[in-house]
């Protein structure tokens, strides 16, 4: 049984997903920590959020990005419980969104482009967290969320499309 599972490649490619999420998640943990006073305000700039473009190479990062979204809220968010439902929340909705547009949309490009625009719009529901938890105002906390957003989402764009050139994200899984 193991012997045709190996000579298949389903273990060691299962095995290999596993690895690449746990580095993706500790990637977005370590950016995460770095930059940690800007992540977690009325203006949020998570740095670590240009991760979130793996998924228009292979949805597979799905996991990793989560994963490391869930540990980073986890371990560094002053509102732990707010952050575990709201922010993680948040990213599974528009990785999700994201996923099920790009089989519909050609080209790296569109696929970043839509996929900034869906986590800037989304930060609503960071707004509505930050309104419950410190009575912030919603609208204009979703304002300067959405901006810190699409700023950190917008530069990632080319430092992710140029990294992929090296690193090629579309075929790490195949």
């Amino acid at each position: 049984m193991l012997d045709a599972q190996y000579a298949t490649g389903t273990s060691s490619s299962k095995v290999r997903e596993i690895v690449v999420n746990g580095i993706i998640a500790a990637l977005y943990i370590a950016v995460s920590a770095l930059i940690q006073p800007f992540g977690f305000t009325q203006v949020q700039f998570r740095v670590s959020e240009m991760f979130n473009h793996l998924v228009v190479f292979n949805k597979k990062y799905l996991y990793g990005i989560i994963l490391g979204v869930f540990l980073t809220n986890l371990f560094f968010s002053p509102m732990k419980a707010y952050d575990l439902i709201f922010g993680v929340g948040q990213s599974l909705i528009a990785l999700v969104i994201t996923i099920l547009c790009a089989r519909f949309i050609k080209g790296i490009w569109t696929r970043m482009i839509v996929n900034t625009l869906v986590f800037t719009f989304t930060m609503f529901l960071i707004a509505i967290e930050l309104h419950l938890a410190f009575d912030l105002p919603f609208l204009f906390t979703w304002l300067t969320t959405a901006v810190g957003e699409f700023v950190v989402m917008a530069v990632g764009m080319p430092v992710m499309y140029f990294i992929n050139k090296r690193v090629h994200f579309d075929k790490i899984f195949k």
